[in-house]
């Protein structure tokens, strides 16, 4: 689609939203920014003095949608609202950011998702193929706006991007040359409704790619090791359960590449900086995109040996008064916050709970396997979480009305040789505007811990 000189409205004044603006501004379209809810003053606030925009805020005037040729939702605005449905109606199509910087930009994309790991994957691979290529950019949902480089992007540039469900909802030509999903468990159903839809989406991600592209996919999950059968792109298999004949996998210590049946020691798990089965897993399908992209084997390796945790994923912040404490602030689902649990070796003090997502959570106190010396909850899910829990026999379970007071209790209850983990298996939001505010104040609070 051209959009020079073209009305385009944008949905959602957040980072996305205003990087679209920007990049719609250099690419000669005439954007309208809109946001039910926030005020004009902030809005102002948040754009260049470059870049001439209308701001609409409220209710959206019939003018505005008579006018508009497309419309670009931010990811955290539903695609299923009257809004939408009254665009729709119209035949405005609906991009998201992502369609947009992918249309605007240039070069190859290496796309990730999944519903655990996409951070820690994306910055690895983005490390790996910053040593080896001079123009690299690392954006999505990792806090990077597309928008924010596609317009800087050229022929050799390779843009690895971290790719939400919410992100892929608004695709249409989105086309990288290498895609992974890195599992699919539970989570966003009270956005996707249903796993069917949720799965779907995740799925689309390779959506409009060829045999000539390659998509990386987790063997041991059952939803993506069934879309391997049907994906339109070449599969790259990576396991950390069995030996496979092709793709990367995992056995013993060991992590191995095999092509038709003849397999090749890659590297030790002990060379790696990153603990966990999940983070091994994350590692093999990094591997398996950075040589789809066509970084040799070496180079990866050694990125991946001098590789570090990344920030609130289960992270190491310090031993104190012979206790060790781990932020895994990014766990806001209970599968991430099983590998969470599964990672520690050590009788732990577990802060959970959080906002409401729908989650189940048994089979993250089912993982606890005797680790979890106390279950500290907070926010909504508390009763709820504290229910399952007594459920599976754990009854060590303790409310705390603010963080604050759940740091207190978990300094109170670990002792020299114990640890504490914050893995909430919920998401932030209620008590925090995001998970990095969460995992920063944990930080900030052990950091201030005195020695006894």
């Amino acid at each position: 689609m051209e959009l020079k000189d073209k009305k385009v409205l944008v949905v959602g004044a957040g980072i996305s939203g205003i990087g679209a603006v920007e990049v719609l501004c250099e690419a000669g379209a005439v954007p309208v920014l809109y946001d039910e809810k926030a005020s004009r003053e902030a809005v102002e606030k948040k754009l260049p003095a470059s870049c001439e925009c209308r701001i609409v805020t409220g209710s959206l005037p019939e003018d505005v949608k008579a006018e508009i040729t497309l419309a670009v939702f931010s990811p955290g605005v539903p695609v299923d609202t009257p809004l939408a449905d009254g665009l729709r109606a119209k035949g405005i199509p609906i991009w998201g950011e992502i369609e947009l910087a992918y249309v605007l930009g240039k070069g190859r994309v290496a796309a990730i998702t999944g519903t655990n790991g996409k951070t820690t994957t994306t910055s690895l691979v983005g490390e790996i193929m910053k040593r080896h290529f001079a123009s690299v950019y690392v954006v999505g949902n990792i806090g990077n706006p597309y928008t924010e480089t596609a317009s800087a992007s050229v022929d050799e540039t390779v843009t690895v991007a971290e790719i939400s469900s919410f992100q892929l909802e608004t695709i249409h030509s989105f086309h990288p040359n290498v895609s992974a999903i890195l599992n699919i468990t539970p989570d966003h159903l009270n956005r996707h409704h249903t796993m069917e839809n949720y799965v779907a989406v995740k799925e689309r991600i390779a959506e409009n790619q060829t045999k000539n592209d390659t998509c990386v996919l987790n063997y041991e999950d059952p939803y993506t090791k069934n879309f391997g059968e049907r994906c339109p792109a070449k599969v790259v298999y990576f396991s950390s359960a069995r030996a496979l004949e092709d793709g990367l996998y995992l056995d013993g210590e060991e992590i191995y590449e095999a092509h038709g049946g003849q397999a090749e020691r890659l590297m030790n798990i002990h060379e790696m900086n990153l603990v966990g089965i999940c983070n091994v897993e994350n590692v093999m399908a990094a591997i398996a995109v950075s040589e789809a992209v066509g970084v040799p084997m070496a180079e990866i390796l050694e990125t991946v040996r001098q590789f570090k945790a990344v920030e609130h994923r289960i992270e190491f912040v310090a031993s104190k008064r012979g206790v060790d404490f781990y932020n895994d602030s990014k766990a806001t689902n209970p599968d991430a916050a099983v590998q969470g649990i599964k990672a520690m070796s050590k009788p732990t003090v577990l802060i959970g709970g959080g906002y409401d997502k729908e989650s189940e959570y048994d089979e993250w106190i089912e993982a606890f396997g005797g680790k979890v010396k106390c279950l500290v909850l907070i926010g909504q899910t508390r009763e709820k979480i504290a229910a399952c829990a007594r459920a599976h026999g754990v009854e060590n379970i303790v409310f705390a009305d603010s963080f604050k007071e759940a740091l207190d209790i978990c300094v109170e209850k670990a002792h020299a040789g114990d640890a504490v983990l914050l893995s909430p298996a919920c998401a932030s939001w209620g008590m925090f505007p995001n998970y990095e505010v969460r995992g920063k104040e944990f930080k900030e609070y052990v950091n201030q811990l005195k020695e006894l």
